[in-house]
């Protein structure tokens, strides 16, 4: 009855779903391992934004690496801006993705060291972006700043690509390395997000808060392939019966046309 089974179209496909079973388990564990992820992350974010500000200093230090659990915490400083060795950075986008520079300051503290402060967003000053634009000065003097504490870029982690030879005070990528070899001063590591003082007209345009990450995209993808995989064996068991109900009436067909074959009469 089930001799059909060792066809090979059915040799086939039976080990087509025998691999899919797991396959699609695999591709869920991944998926939930994934949402697992995203909602640590997310908590940790969470955590970060309302964590009271602390002093810069207790975070980070010359040569030191921003931490994930340290990232997005709100610190302060106390000291001026450096608008002299001020630069901007190209390629950046705001929040209605039109490209333009995020304006990197620095901020030297009251015992020597700097501190990066991204400014926020301004326009290009146009398709070439060659030369350095017009940047509205922050307030001047001795001043208490905040910020959210970011890691220094990397090629690596930002996928952005180092470009040399650019137009001066221009710049790829944050980074506090480079910026302490440009400036010949202890730069602090990392670098941080201007939430206060706020600027003037609000230009630069600050940057906005990090977003949630969707994880409940990745549970729900989990559950998915999971019936995936459960529906594999159903759809070959229902595949097989139809299988096997089409062959049992081609069958009977077949037995009732020989039937009456052999009861028409003979002819003469």
């Amino acid at each position: 009855m089930y001799r059909f089974l060792l066809s090979r179209q059915w040799v086939i496909l039976t080990l087509v779903a025998l691999l899919l079973i797991p396959t699609m388990i695999r591709l869920g564990i991944w998926q939930m391992h994934r949402y697992e992820e995203r909602t640590a992350r997310n908590q940790l974010v969470a955590d970060a934004l309302s964590a009271e500000p602390v002093p810069v200093e207790k975070l980070t230090s010359p040569g030191h690496t921003v931490t994930t659990g340290e990232r997005y915490h709100t610190v302060s400083a106390k000291g001026r801006f450096d608008t002299e060795h001020e630069v901007v950075v190209r390629r950046r986008t705001n929040s209605d993705d039109e490209v333009g520079y995020h304006v990197l300051t620095p901020f030297v503290l009251d015992d020597g060291k700097v501190l990066l402060v991204n400014r926020g967003w301004i326009p290009a000053d146009g398709p070439s972006q060659t030369s350095f634009p017009a940047i509205p000065a922050p307030r001047r003097g001795e001043i208490t700043v905040t910020g959210r504490l970011m890691p220094a870029e990397t090629t690596a982690a930002s996928g952005i690509k180092d470009l040399k030879g650019l137009p001066d005070r221009q710049i790829m990528l944050i980074n506090s390395e480079q910026e302490a070899r440009r400036l010949g001063a202890e730069v602090l590591g990392g670098y941080i997000v201007l939430t206060t003082p706020a600027p003037k007209g609000d230009t630069p345009e600050p940057l906005g808060k990090p977003g949630n990450e969707n994880a409940a995209l990745n549970y729900a993808y989990a559950i998915q392939w999971w019936l995936f995989s459960a529906g594999v064996p159903l759809g070959w068991v229902i595949l097989v019966r139809r299988e096997r109900r089409d062959r049992t009436e081609a069958e009977a067909a077949a037995r009732e046309a020989r039937d009456a074959a052999d009861a028409e009469p003979a002819t003469v």
